[in-house]
């Protein structure tokens, strides 16, 4: 059995504004792994996989220096998420249902990141 935590955060302003960074680079990575995926499928006729687009991980954060500062496995679950949303795209299309592109996130449509291994603690009130 899975369990899972929700907690309402209350952070200072200095956990805030990092907090918003880390949102922001996840959604222009976001972006981008999406971007390619749509690109490859218009242009090749093929798709990327989960592995493909997470190899290129190392790559990308030395390109792209912001990239550093976010832990890598917050970044792995972003390739998972598109990984996910692809994967639905491709159900609907064998379905023969409705299927449109995933779509891209603007700033309010890309809320949270996942810190998939534990190893962190939440200090003061809960």
């Amino acid at each position: 059995m899975l369990r899972t935590y929700k907690f309402r955060l209350y952070p200072k302003p200095e956990q805030q504004e990092r907090i918003d960074f880390t949102l922001e680079r996840c959604r222009l990575l976001y972006n981008r792994l999406l971007d390619e995926r749509i690109h490859a499928y218009r242009t090749e006729a093929k798709t990327l996989s989960y592995y493909e687009q997470k190899k290129t991980l190392p790559a990308r954060k030395k390109a792209i220096p912001p990239l550093k500062e976010i832990y890598s496995q917050v970044l792995q679950h972003v390739v998972e998420r598109v990984d996910k949303a692809y994967k639905a795209f491709y159900r609907r299309v064998q379905n023969g249902e409705k299927s449109g592109f995933p779509r891209f996130k603007e700033k309010n449509r890309y809320r949270s990141f996942t810190y998939p291994q534990s190893g962190f603690a939440v200090e003061g009130n809960i």
